[in-house]
């Protein structure tokens, strides 16, 4: 305990996780740390779950994070019905299931904007910050863990906070956070960072001492998830991404180096990364949210020379790797608030090249990364909008169809709209990329179907078009809404 608490006088705030959960009351909300799911409080939720099964309590509390965690946290609380609402983004199946049903409530929210909704009070108190760490040092300096999130605007606003100094996170993390948090309007500045490499903050989390309501010791490890394995369609996708961006670089339109990458998560999103290894691209930087495998392969191919994010989220597969080789890739790597890593202001200046996935993508450009035939939420907007609406270079990708090719990702009308047509310069499929900057609507639609969608449904839907530009009077956009809705 002492190498983890080296301030002598926070020692005596430790306490078991079932005592720490015991100070939670019902109806309370709750900010709790993690990422994807990196850094996330483990051992009190467990506790609160434990708590709520055992004493039947209805507990009713509203749980906020910064982005997805583990299933210590959704799974947990949601199997012994403690929570009633949840923010801003998931992908656990079990609270995902329970949103569906209409068991809990879900609001989803742009990532970037978490932290000032929280700040303004637009959610109300925040009762409760339970946020993981790595330690604390001899000056009282909370160490953040794998991910910050949101963790430092919950701790700045909760009215306690409970700490969980994690044994399983090296100590070696120590340097690699900047904590900075944005004042509110209109005492609010520019955020002055020109490069990804730019440090402004703290290497640790403010907090108040008489703040801290418990301390808890756990081991419970992060737990990645796998990376998918590319397959023929991803690499694809990853090929065409990286010609696009040779040929715009070909062209004057993007300089060489390139302005920073952010690249969203998943198989296909690693795939265009570990295209990226292949390609003649070097002295590359990344400014993202989440920090993978893929990034990592890049450090070690010489061809990243700093990578900016707010969570580490390395999959089982690679993990002793990453272990063996952290001292290598310390002074190449920075953790942020989410406030920070996906703020528009940032994205702007730096030209950011954003590439994100979508579920399905209109012939007009619309974009839907969230729900499934409208209704079904799947994860969450996520950071994609942030991203999307500030890059230098806004790139969609997606395979061009799902359900092993019964349905095609290339609508007439998109069920449900997370980016509109203006946020999107590029889409991208396993068939090629549709470069849609300055298009009108129809030439635009035009083109996204006969580059990007699966030649088995490109017929279906230029008919759609053909209809659609005779027989609607109104000729800029042109939608058959009577059809498209009776398909629904």
């Amino acid at each position: 305990m002492n190498e983890r608490i080296k301030c002598e006088k926070y020692l005596s705030k430790v306490m078991t996780a079932d005592e720490a959960a015991k100070l939670i009351y019902p109806g309370a909300t709750i900010g709790l740390s993690g990422f994807t799911p990196a850094g996330h409080a483990k051992a009190v939720p467990l506790a609160i779950a434990k708590r709520a099964e055992e004493t039947g309590e209805k507990l009713d509390l509203t749980i906020m994070t910064g982005a997805s965690v583990g299933d210590q946290i959704d799974g947990a609380l949601t199997r012994a019905g403690a929570m009633k609402k949840r923010l801003p983004y998931q992908t656990n199946s079990t609270v995902r299931n329970a949103i569906n049903a209409g068991e809990i409530e879900y609001f989803d929210m742009h990532l970037s904007q978490l932290a000032v909704w929280a700040k303004n009070g637009f959610f109300g108190d925040i009762d409760f910050a339970i946020v993981e760490v790595s330690g604390i040092d001899e000056d009282g300096h909370i160490i953040p863990s794998t991910s910050i999130g949101a963790a430092n605007t919950y701790i700045d606003c909760a009215k306690k906070v409970i700490l969980e100094v994690n044994t399983t996170q090296p100590l070696s993390l120590k340097g690699i956070h900047d904590v900075y948090t944005v004042e509110r309007v209109p005492n609010s500045k520019p955020i002055p960072i020109v490069r990804a490499a730019d440090r402004i903050g703290t290497e640790y989390y403010p907090c108040d001492f008489d703040k801290i309501a418990a301390i808890v010791m756990t081991d419970i490890p992060d737990k990645g998830r796998a990376v998918q394995p590319v397959d023929d369609i991803s690499q694809k996708i990853a090929d065409n991404i990286v010609e696009l961006i040779t040929k715009e670089t070909e062209a004057g339109r993007l300089p060489v180096p390139l302005p920073p990458l952010q690249s969203g998560v998943g198989g296909v999103a690693n795939a265009v990364l570990a295209g990226l290894k292949k390609s003649s691209f070097t002295n590359l930087n990344v400014y993202s949210e989440v920090l993978q495998d893929a990034v990592f392969d890049l450090i070690d191919a010489g061809k990243i020379a700093f990578a900016s994010g707010t969570s580490l989220t390395i999959s089982p597969d690679f993990q002793e790797h990453y272990d063996k080789n952290f001292e290598k890739y310390k002074d190449k790597i920075m953790l942020r608030p989410q406030e920070i890593s996906n703020h528009p202001e940032v994205i702007r200046r730096l030209g950011i090249i954003a590439m994100n996935t979508a579920i399905e993508v209109d012939i007009y450009g619309n974009t839907n990364s969230s729900h499934i035939n409208g209704t079904r939420i799947m994860n969450g907007i996520g950071g994609s909008g942030d991203f999307a609406q500030n890059a230098g270079l806004s790139i969609f990708m997606t395979p061009s169809t799902a359900k092993n090719g019964t349905l095609s990702c290339i609508v007439p009308f998109v069920t449900h709209v997370d980016h509109t047509e203006h946020d999107i310069h590029f889409l991208v499929t396993e068939y090629g990329y549709a470069d849609l900057r300055g298009l009108p609507p129809r030439i635009r639609a035009r083109k996204i179907i006969e580059v990007c969608a699966h030649p088995d449904f490109r017929p279906q839907l230029l008919d759609y078009l053909e209809r659609s530009c005779m027989e609607c009077e109104c000729k800029q956009t042109p939608q058959l809404l009577r059809e498209v809705f009776a398909d629904k």
